[in-house]
């Protein structure tokens, strides 16, 4: 198990701005599922737009792959 894993917003795997792909990589699951809760949040209050605005602005870029 690594426990110096980093999140970062995904350079591949991005819709948007490679956050929710990012934590999908993170988590190593798979993206959609992140997104389709992320969806659910954000119709549940609203909330979530303003948490991926944030989390987009906070969650840094991954290095590059040399």
């Amino acid at each position: 198990m690594e426990f110096n894993k980093k999140l970062y917003k995904s350079s591949t795997n991005k819709t948007l701005a490679g956050v929710c792909g990012g934590i999908a990589e993170y988590f190593d699951v798979d993206p959609t599922w992140i997104r389709l809760a992320w969806v659910v949040v954000s119709l549940m209050g609203g909330s979530g737009i303003l948490a991926y605005i944030i989390a987009a602005l906070i969650i840094p870029d991954a290095p590059a792959q040399m």
